[in-house]
């Protein structure tokens, strides 16, 4: 869990999961997309991969990422758990 938080807590990598949000992209595309440098935009995708918010699939020369819904449920969820009253 603190893994997950932590990836969550930057606002760069919660800009690429909004962007893999609408569709799938190559590691390129997400790095265009913001003005740092790529082993900066590696570093992030790396820290969501850890976090399993992101999968990612070498696809020749390429990386694309997707979205892992998966732990963002359980995040949820464990979220409502501790508000519920």
């Amino acid at each position: 869990m603190n893994i997950l938080l932590k990836a969550l807590s930057d606002p760069t990598r919660r800009e690429i999961l909004r962007m893999l949000r609408k569709r799938d992209l190559t590691a390129g595309e997400i790095a265009d997309a913001f003005d740092i440098s790529k082993p900066s935009i590696s570093h992030h995708l790396d820290m969501l991969r850890k976090a399993n918010l992101v999968v990612s699939v070498k696809e020749g020369q390429y990386i694309t990422y997707s979205l892992n819904t998966t732990e963002l449920d359980e995040l949820i969820q464990w979220i409502y758990k501790i508000t519920k009253k």
